[in-house]
């Protein structure tokens, strides 16, 4: 690491150079890039996702998308039994038929659970195609043409949109905000700014930043060019963000406070950035290539979204680590002297405060474990009740036409699952009818529809429509998807179940059912990598524990505040959702592993380097606490600010997932890393550093680095 250290030294204005032209071509790129990547996962092989295709690929609509949902209000006196407008209606849905569409109401199947007890309200669905690239645009261009479609047919009637789509939108609109992840990064930069200006109290508050930013858009400019070759789901570009954000302020921080230390050592700037490099270098090598090769395994499951969260869970430490030992170096090599300014008073290298802490903790370690368990145990078995899901209606709508659309509707008499139908693809021949009746038996199945038009007939396959009381997101809507497909499966098993519902239970399916196994090849893999980079076993085995135990209070924490709705309410107004929706548990868990892995990385590193030079314990973990728990402290309080502004944001989505990463990030940095972590260490004493040799020579670790003293130690020793 030294002699790469002198290296980039000898040879700064080429690395400026080289990063300055990553720079401008990412920042070039990004906003491209999200007009190259997918709308959500997709699993190919899983029943729901094969029905949907065929749907898609022989209809051009419907499947895996939710439809719009036009809510008419007759004039006066007119009802849907009026000769004219029962014209009308059906002229209107056959032109949008003709569109490319697919609709279904009153017309065509004379069901009057499209119609409100009066007859002057009524509703349909309009089935529209699946937008994989720039969705919002196209959804709304599609809308304004639905809408032109039936004032032209009804001038005197007030035409009204809804659906889930629709209320997303307006819930957006109507606040005059849009959780971009531009705005995002802005937020999280704003916050990091201010924190990182108290913290340094000079110019270096900013190098943090820039490591994130030639980092985040290093990420993005790969990933536009994957583009080219591999499918990517836009899930990615949260993980190049929120991920890039954390872990690289986390590595720059680290090294800048290093740098700093060897400063004050009294090495010049050149010199304190080789002695940096041998120390804080090599935990962000240990950090980042943990992260890297741990998130490598989501790529195990055969989906192109888990793949896509493992490209940008790569990327994010790779370029992190890299931008923070190349970059980062030649900066304050080059200009170290000039960004202490205004050259306030260095703090020391030791927090009072911190070694303070350490030293209670080591004394008092039983009390100190039991109570961060009080804390997290509870929080755990929460987790084991997570319930997965789309956020339903009920949260998502907020003043504007799409409320109001959906509260005449539901006013009318309409359930709410009909914003989530099923879709029963059948061959042309087998007895759809017979089918469709006994459909209609099913518990939690408002009506079943067949209309008679080419729109649900190919030639070769048939759809018939079946229209639940409760939407696909909640648990009653997923049991009557269940039920549909186990009588479907029982009548005519040559036919299909699509429709959003199906397909969001087998994406649960696909997501988690393998989840607890890779979490174990995760753990085994940290476990390796960790017990070679620290010369132990029981602090790779504590490292890998803790980190379970940051993702279950995570989890937890999910549960009680938006499943259950213990602070949704009082806090956002919003309701129990009743699930979480399926995307923030992963994303909870690359961001936490990731952070979690950085702040133990950084904390064993410097404990292990004081254990090495005084083969205490007890200096282990006091004067590594106090050199690195101010430095955590930081880099956690700023995720957390930028994390506190997103939930501010109107959209539910980032409301849930700024709840669980803030929660995570609060967590591990003050219930584990300062006070469970340290406890452990200080319980285990010299059992802490135990490698056998055996072991080592296995893991390649040279015989010369493995402490000999533990071999003889007793658990209690120090």
């Amino acid at each position: 690491m030294k002699a790469f250290a002198r290296w980039l030294v000898r040879h700064k204005a080429l690395v400026g150079l080289c990063w300055l032209v990553v720079f401008g071509a990412g920042a070039f790129t990004m906003g491209s890039v999200n007009e190259r990547l997918d709308a959500g996962f997709s699993f190919p092989g899983q029943a729901g996702y094969e029905a949907n295709e065929e749907i898609l690929a022989k209809y051009g609509n419907g499947g895996p998308g939710h439809p719009l949902v036009p809510v008419l209000t007759l004039a006066a006196g007119s009802t849907v039994d009026d000769p004219p407008v029962g014209g009308a209606l059906s002229a209107a849905f056959a032109e949008l038929d003709g569109q490319g569409l697919r609709t279904v109401g009153y017309p065509g199947t004379g069901d009057r659970a499209f119609v409100s007890p009066d007859g002057r309200t009524t509703w349909g669905l309009v089935y529209t195609p699946y937008f994989h690239h720039d969705a919002d645009k196209q959804r709304a261009e599609l809308s304004a043409s639905v809408e032109t479609t039936l004032k032209k047919a009804f001038p005197g009637a007030e035409i009204q949109l809804t659906g889930l789509d629709k209320l997303a939108e307006t819930e957006e609109e109507d606040e005059g905000a849009s959780a971009t992840t531009l705005t995002e990064a802005l937020i999280g930069a704003a916050a990091a700014l201010i924190i990182l200006a108290v913290t340094f109290g000079s110019l270096l508050a900013f190098t943090p930043l820039l490591v994130a930013a030639v980092s985040i858009l290093s990420g993005f400019l790969v990933v536009f060019g994957l583009t080219f070759v591999i499918g990517i789901a836009d899930l990615v570009q949260y993980v190049l963000v929120f991920v890039g954000l954390g872990v690289a302020i986390d590595y720059a921080l680290l090294f800048v406070t290093r740098w700093r230390e060897e400063r004050q050592n009294g090495l010049d700037a050149e010199g304190a950035v080789v002695a940096a490099m041998a120390t804080a270098g090599r935990a962000v090598v240990v950090s980042g290539a943990t992260v890297a090769v741990g998130l490598t395994v989501l790529a195990v499951i055969p989906s192109p979204g888990l793949r896509s969260m493992a490209v940008g869970g790569v990327l994010v430490p790779l370029f992190s680590a890299l931008v923070t030992l190349t970059l980062l170096p030649v900066l304050l090599a080059a200009q170290g002297d000039r960004l202490e300014w205004p050259h306030r008073a260095r703090a020391k290298t030791v927090g009072r405060l911190w070694t303070r802490w350490a030293s209670a903790v080591y004394r008092r370690r039983w009390l100190a474990m039991a109570a961060a368990l009080a804390i997290l145990v509870p929080l755990g078995i929460a987790a084991l009740n997570l319930r997965l899901g789309d956020a339903p209606s009920e949260v998502l709508v907020k003043p504007g036409p799409a409320r109001a659309a959906l509260d005449t509707a539901k006013t009318g008499g309409m359930p709410t699952g009909l914003l989530t139908p099923i879709e029963v693809v059948v061959p042309e021949d087998a007895d759809e009818t017979a089918l469709a009746s006994r459909l209609r038996t099913v518990d939690g199945v408002r009506t079943v529809v067949m209309p008679d038009t080419a729109a649900w007939d190919d030639g070769d396959t048939r759809i018939v429509g079946v229209l639940p009381v409760a939407e696909s997101s909640t648990a009653a809507g997923q049991e009557t998807v269940g039920k549909v497909r186990d009588l479907v499966r029982d009548t005519e098993p040559s036919a299909r179940v699509g429709g959003s519902g199906a397909q969001l239970i087998d994406e649960i399916d696909d997501q988690y059912g393998l989840f607890p196994l890779l979490l174990l090849l995760i753990a085994l893999v940290s476990f390796v990598v960790l017990a070679r980079a620290f010369r132990s076993l029981v602090l790779a085995a504590q490292a890998v524990v803790l980190n379970l135990l940051s993702v279950g209070a995570a989890y937890g924490a999910l549960v009680l505040v938006w499943q259950e709705g213990y602070g949704s309410q009082l806090i956002w107004g919003i309701p129990a959702l009743g699930s979480v929706s399926t995307t923030v548990p992963l994303l909870t868990f690359a961001f936490l592993f990731g952070l979690s892995m950085d702040y133990e990385v950084f904390l064993l590193a410097r404990m292990r380097e004081e254990y090495d030079l005084t083969g205490s314990t007890h200096a282990a973990v006091v004067t590594g606490l106090g050199r690195v728990g101010r430095l955590v402290t930081c880099a956690a309080l700023i995720l957390f600010v930028s994390f506190a502004s997103l939930a501010a944001l109107p959209e539910i989505h980032a409301k849930v997932m700024a709840t669980g990463l803030g929660a995570a990030i609060l967590l591990d940095a003050t219930v584990l890393r300062m006070l469970l972590l340290p406890a452990l260490v200080a319980i285990s004493g010299r059992w802490t550093w135990w490698m056998p040799e055996r072991v080592a020579a296995i893991l390649r670790i040279p015989p010369s680095t493995v402490d000999k003293r533990s071999t003889s130690a007793t658990a209690t020793g120090r």
